[in-house]
């Protein structure tokens, strides 16, 4: 893979880069001051771990977001092609799930029975996903465990499998990656995970994604419960299939008896229906999080009537309550409200046909300085999601992880967010809602242009 330090003078890049972090304190005062009182009593001063990687010194504090936009609290307008990182990919706002959920807090919560929104909402996500039967969960990664806990009961199998540098939120048995990125490698705990719970090398196959023999080899083995999969990796930035791929996944995991997993929590960035909709997918599960709620916290996961008819007896078991499976909020009032307002005014086919086309534009445009500079780098699409790389398309996690140019991220990220456009703190991911606009494109492509100028001239 190409170095991208043949194209950048890393002196260069310093220096540029600590021209910015004092552009970013200068335009954040107010910002500093309350990184500062949050930092009294905030683990990392933060909420959530996460948040400590956003460019510059501190985290920018929110004022107001609405539609593709956000206020900082020193006043100033961003471009947000973050989005939550997915979890407002429908726009920030939307007027129906504001109204909804208000409407929802007065008549009642959460009562943990079900509301008359429920039935609505498993039926549309089995239209758009086309499988026919549906649980809720409060977020993905809660799903994804609850999946799992199903694959093991009704398989008798001990492990699952994940591809190589895979993202499924926190699910313990999902934080594991090949040692050396190749098939048959030992299974070691994901860099930067803490205090692992499990010994992924006993509750885990991991194979390279786009590599079918590898996986035909593991699952032979016949150890494997399911296969827990994206059809798409998006965490370790967009890698695509490969032409055949995901038909071949399906073919070998129906052959070894295994279930197959598709998590759309990213990947509905395809289309209503996700990847699985979207390239005609067959799983036997789907596991969708993060924006179909309108930011409300909530998650769904669907199944086949096979897998469904076998799952009916434990579920009116006496012990459910202890299954392992479930959560005294899941499916509570105010989720299914907010995720049958949702799924009534947004992400449907119209609100597609609006972003991705901005996708492709914000694609074409940073092609275009790429290919002005003559760099060796590439830009990648999956339906309304974008980012680039700083070397050509990987094919695999590994490889993606390889490529990852820490400084490079830095800096772009940096004099984006400078420049009042906001990346998501992962990659150089951008995400499109119906609420941007060509102009947002455009600022993007300036911005991005301004970066590689001032870079390599």
């Amino acid at each position: 893979m190409t170095d991208p330090a043949a194209a950048v003078d890393r002196a260069r890049l310093a220096t540029l880069h600590a021209a910015e972090e004092q552009r970013f304190v200068e335009l954040h005062p107010t910002s500093a001051r309350l990184a500062g009182e949050a930092g009294q009593h905030l683990l990392a001063g933060v909420p959530m771990p996460w948040m400590t990687r956003w460019p510059g010194s501190f985290p920018l504090f929110v004022e107001s977001a609405g539609g593709g936009r956000f206020t900082d609290v020193d006043g100033l307008d961003y471009v947000d092609l973050c989005l939550g990182d997915t979890g407002s990919m429908t726009g920030h706002c939307l007027p129906a799930v504001a109204e909804a959920v208000r409407e929802r807090t007065e008549r009642g919560i959460t009562t943990m029975l079900p509301s008359t929104d429920a039935a609505w909402v498993a039926g549309e996500l089995s239209r758009r996903f086309g499988l026919p039967r549906w649980q809720m969960a409060m977020t993905a990664t809660d799903a994804n465990r609850f999946v799992l806990r199903f694959a093991r009961h009704l398989t008798g199998r001990p492990r699952i499998a994940v591809m190589d540098w895979c993202y499924h939120g926190t699910v313990d048995e999902t934080l594991g990656v090949l040692e050396h990125g190749r098939a048959g490698d030992r299974v070691v705990p994901r860099p930067g995970a803490l205090g692992p719970q499990v010994d992924v090398a006993v509750t885990t196959a991991v194979v390279p994604f786009n590599d079918l023999d590898a996986l035909d080899r593991r699952l032979a083995e016949g150890d494997v419960a399911c296969l827990l999969m994206e059809p798409a990796l998006t965490n370790i930035g967009i890698v695509l299939p490969d032409p055949g791929y995901l038909e071949g996944v399906r073919e070998v995991t129906r052959r070894h008896g295994v279930l197959l997993v598709n998590d759309e929590t990213h990947t509905i960035c395809a289309g209503p229906g996700g990847a699985t909709a979207a390239w005609d997918l067959d799983p036997d599960m789907v596991v969708i999080g993060k924006p179909i709620g309108g930011g409300i916290p909530v998650a769904a996961y669907g199944m086949s009537d096979e897998v469904a008819a076998r799952l009916e007896g434990p579920m009116l078991g006496h012990d459910i309550d202890v299954a392992g499976v479930g959560g005294t909020l899941s499916g509570s009032a105010l989720a299914m409200a907010a995720v049958r307002a949702t799924l009534s005014s947004a992400l449907r086919q119209e609100d597609f046909d609006v972003a991705i086309p901005l996708a492709e534009a914000f694609t074409a445009g940073i092609q275009e300085v790429i290919d002005e500079h003559r760099l060796p780098w590439h830009v990648q699409r999956l339906g309304c999601r974008a980012e680039y790389w700083f070397c050509p398309p990987p094919r695999a996690g590994a490889e993606a992880a390889a490529a990852v140019d820490e400084e490079l991220d830095a800096f772009f990220h940096l004099w984006t967010v400078n420049r009042g456009v906001l990346l998501a703190p992962f990659h150089n991911m951008s995400l499109f809602s119906p609420f941007h606009t060509q102009a947002d494109v455009d600022a993007h492509t300036s911005v991005f242009r301004g970066a590689v100028q001032a870079l390599v001239g």
